[in-house]
């Protein structure tokens, strides 16, 4: 008896693990171009001290994987897109991530930015680029 007890809490335990991964923004999310719908990077989101910040981690069309960002600015100018830290200084906002700035490596612009999981589906990552009033929101999926 007390073997399956202590089995059920501990697969029990494992659940809610799973479950607490699963509502989490941190880890590795595709993005995906608007216009083909196709995938072409993969962003780690992690924790620095209590921000948060994401790195390209791959590019996914081979032939890119070399290009550098052209039109960044400062440290940013000309290094190479893959490996390079686009989402700074993200702060929790009751659930949402706000506070920081995300880096377009196409354009070199950096917005505002918020991040927040999709309420229906927390395998689809909210990334909202805004100035002043002007927003684009992308939908990028968790990547297996």
């Amino acid at each position: 008896m007390k073997l399956k007890t202590s089995s059920l809490i501990i697969l029990l335990s494992l659940g809610f693990a799973f479950n607490a991964q699963a509502q989490t923004v941190l880890g590795k999310w595709k993005t995906v171009n608007e216009e083909t719908g196709q995938s072409t990077s993969i962003i780690e989101i992690f924790e620095v001290g209590e921000e948060l910040h994401g790195k390209v981690v791959r590019i996914l069309k081979e032939e890119d994987r070399d290009k550098v960002c052209t039109e960044c600015e400062g440290e940013l100018k000309n290094k190479p897109i893959e490996g390079m830290v686009v989402m700074t200084g993200l702060e929790d906002d009751d659930g949402e991530y706000s506070g920081g700035t995300v880096t377009d490596p196409k354009t070199g612009k950096v917005y505002r930015c918020r991040v927040w999981l999709d309420e229906d589906n927390p395998k689809r990552l909210n990334v909202r680029g805004y100035i002043s009033f002007f927003y684009r929101t992308q939908t990028w999926i968790r990547a297996e």
